[in-house]
C-alpha cells in the first residue's frame, strides 16, 4: 500500500512529453489490462478504448484539438494515446455479449442464474433509460471510472499521463469514424514521460486537507 500512495502523491498532469521517451511494450499491455478489467456498475462495459501509438494515429487524434491547440502538442510527443469511448446505447446485443462472457468465465453456472444475472442488469439500464433518462451520462460515468484505473495505474509504472478534456468530440468521432462504431470520445489521456520544460512536474502537489473533505460517522 506504501507504494500506491508514493503514487498517487507523485503523480501529476503533464504539461510537456519528450517525444523521445518511448513506453515498454509490457507496460502498455499492463495498461490495456487495466481498462480491461475497470469496474462499472452491473458489469455493464459501456465503453471502447483506442490506442494510438503510432505519429499516424496520434495525428489523428490530434485533428480533435485544432480549436485547442495547447493540447495538440501533448497529444503528438506523448508516447501513446488513449481515447476512452462511450457506446451509444446498451443495446440487447451488448448486453447478451456480456453475459455469455460472465458465463464463459465461470460467474453463471446454471440457466436459472444466467436469466437472473441478465434481468438484473436489464432492470438498472433500462432504469436509467427510461424513468431517469440519463442514461448516456450514467454510462459515461463508468467510462470516467475506468480513466481513473489508467491513471493509477499509469502512476504505479512511473508513466507520466494527461487526461484531456479540451478536445472537439465532433471533429474527434469524425476522424476516427467512432459513430459508425456505435461509440462516442468521452476523454482523451496522453501517456509517456515529461519533458525538462514541463513547468508542472517542479510545482509542489496541492490537495485540501482530509479535515476538510472526509467525515468519519
Amino acid at each position: 500500500m506504501s507504494e500506491l500512495i508514493k503514487a498517487v502523491q507523485s503523480r501529476y498532469t503533464c504539461k510537456a512529453y519528450n517525444p523521445t521517451k518511448k513506453i515498454p511494450a509490457e507496460h502498455i499491455e499492463q495498461l490495456k489490462t487495466l481498462l480491461q478489467f475497470s469496474p462499472s456498475s452491473v458489469n455493464s462495459q459501456p465503453w471502447h478504448f483506442i490506442v494510438a501509438a503510432s505519429d499516424a494515429g496520434k495525428a489523428k487524434v490530434a485533428e480533435g484539438t485544432a480549436n485547442f491547440a495547447f493540447n495538440t502538442d501533448k497529444i503528438l510527443k506523448a508516447s501513446h494515446v488513449i481515447v476512452l469511448c462511450t457506446r451509444q446505447d446498451l443495446n440487447e446485443q451488448h448486453l447478451l455479449q456480456v453475459l455469455t462472457q460472465e458465463a464463459a468465465d465461470g460467474r453463471v453456472t446454471d440457466e436459472k442464474s444466467k436469466a437472473a444475472m441478465h434481468q438484473g442488469r436489464q432492470f438498472f439500464v433500462n432504469m436509467h433509460r427510461f424513468e431517469l433518462k440519463d442514461a448516456q451520462h450514467w454510462m459515461e460515468k463508468q467510462t470516467y471510472l475506468a480513466l481513473g484505473t489508467l491513471l493509477l495505474g499509469a502512476a504505479s509504472l512511473g508513466i507520466d499521463a494527461t487526461p484531456i478534456e479540451g478536445f472537439d468530440a465532433t471533429a474527434l468521432n469524425q476522424a476516427l469514424g467512432l459513430r459508425e462504431q456505435g461509440v462516442n470520445a468521452s476523454v482523451i489521456v496522453a501517456l509517456g514521460y515529461r519533458d525538462d520544460s514541463d513547468f508542472n512536474a517542479k510545482l509542489p502537489k496541492s490537495r485540501l486537507p482530509q479535515a476538510e473533505i472526509i467525515t468519519e460517522i
